[in-house]
């Protein structure tokens, strides 16, 4: 018995309608394997395969601006999703001082603030950040709110 030919798919058989093929071999595989393993294969190569977006050169100031625009709006997206999610507003201020805007970096360290007062690595960044600007008198008025606000341990840190 001869197998059948590749079957074209289309009328002309170019490609573009439905394409039925046939399994030429129906024997089960020499070694099984679980659809736990497919799926985490599948996962791996995933995983393998993830390349960097492509870096763009911003030069007009508006594609600029709608740029943070949008940036913004992404952290915006993530904190009200999740508020007590303190990475999130970590991560959104940290961006806001890499572009060089200090006070939103502020206001969004103090909305996180506000959001959880006892989260003590919130106030260390915020205090890195100002320290690392030289704004050595913001730094002391947060770190006297922070000696305030805060419970005392009795945790001695090394």
């Amino acid at each position: 018995m001869s197998e059948a030919p590749h079957v074209k798919s289309g009328p002309t058989g170019s490609g573009g309608g439905k394409h039925v093929g046939k399994v030429k071999n129906k024997l089960p595989a020499p070694i099984q394997i679980t659809a736990e393993q497919l799926l985490r294969e599948a996962k791996e190569r995933q995983l393998e395969i993830v390349t960097a977006p492509p870096r763009q050169k911003i030069t007009d100031p508006t594609e600029l601006a709608e740029y943070r625009m949008r940036k913004r709006k992404q952290f915006e997206d993530n904190i009200r999703k999740n508020r007590s999610v303190m990475v999130n507003w970590i991560k959104y201020a940290r961006w806001e001082e890499e572009t060089q805007e200090y006070q939103r970096a502020r206001s969004v360290y103090e909305r996180a603030l506000d959001v959880d007062h006892r989260c003590v690595p919130m106030w260390l960044k915020y205090t890195e950040m100002e320290m690392r600007h030289k704004q050595v008198n913001h730094a002391r008025n947060l770190w006297d709110r922070a000696v305030t606000l805060l419970p005392r341990t009795l945790t001695v840190l090394v």
